[in-house]
């Protein structure tokens, strides 16, 4: 991955406890999909997972790999669904410890930088939901390299799979430009002390780059619904201020207070969008 394992842990590893206090009961840290818009944010977490569930053409006999797993909030629908084996990487130390603590039957999480991971099996199907942001910097995308590495990325996942899997995947997407400096200097803090190392791709860059290893057979975007996400997750984290700033200080509330605002504002003024793909295996 081009992010870190420092930066990974930069951006994930405040404390356990410190986003237990915001997210949802099952800590997705990804966009929930309301459907409705009368969901509850828990609610809509899990329709977020039934959708991916569904893109991967999941059945419980089919042994499922989560990339970039976050706290094994996916991982955990599936052993609600009656997967019998799952499987989950990520290079946030605290997110592998608290899975691994919670003793999920047939869940297995590991340490791992995508890149480096070698399966001692194939898998039936794959499911990621917004780890490709960690894949390209803005140095990078500035030099032409986003929609190289992230071809690697789905060359790569094209194969650890059986023929005829289907993968369902879910990203962040970066769309408009803001033209005010304040709501640049936003974005930019957001990318730079929130999630280090890590750029949001666009929409037609993802398009290029899983060809020729994928097939894009469904999509939609929700950008409604993670603006919905990120001003629930805004509104529970100003419920524990006090808290918050006892145990974690004053610049931790200020930091997570400006990036959920920004994610708000970047969602409602179509900076910012995202996506959610099945896509199916092609053959060579």
């Amino acid at each position: 991955m081009t992010s870190t394992q420092s930066e990974i842990d930069q951006s994930y590893s405040v404390s356990n406890e410190f986003f237990r206090l915001w997210l949802d009961e099952g800590m997705h840290y990804t966009s929930a999909s309301y459907l409705t818009g009368d969901e509850t944010l828990e609610q809509a977490q899990l329709n977020k997972c039934r959708i991916l569930y569904d893109y991967a053409e999941m059945t419980p006999d089919k042994l499922v790999l989560d990339i970039g797993c976050g706290w094994g909030s996916n991982l955990e629908y599936h052993v609600q669904r009656g997967t019998k084996r799952a499987h989950g990487i990520t290079l946030s130390t605290a997110q592998v410890e608290w899975i691994n603590g919670r003793n999920l039957p047939g869940v297995t999480a590991l340490l791992m930088d995508y890149h480096d991971y070698e399966p001692a099996e194939k898998y039936d199907a794959l499911q990621s939901i917004e780890m490709i942001d960690h894949l390209c910097s803005p140095a990078q995308a500035r030099e032409g390299k986003a929609v190289e590495l992230y071809r690697a990325y789905f060359k790569k996942c094209h194969a650890w799979v059986k023929p005829g899997s289907h993968f369902g995947f879910q990203a962040i997407l970066r769309d408009k430009v803001p033209r005010t400096r304040k709501d640049l200097e936003d974005l930019a803090f957001t990318a730079d002390v929130i999630f280090p190392g890590g750029l949001n791709p666009r929409l037609e860059e993802l398009i290029m780059a899983i060809r020729p290893y994928w097939e894009c057979v469904e999509m939609r975007t929700q950008r409604v619904s993670y603006g919905k996400t990120t001003a629930e997750w805004l509104r529970r984290m100003r419920l524990h201020e006090k808290e918050i700033r006892g145990r974690w200080g004053d610049q931790v509330f200020d930091d997570y207070d400006r990036y959920l605002s920004t994610c708000v504002r970047a969602f409602d003024n179509y900076w910012s969008s995202d996506v959610q793909m099945k896509l199916a295996w092609c053959p060579l």
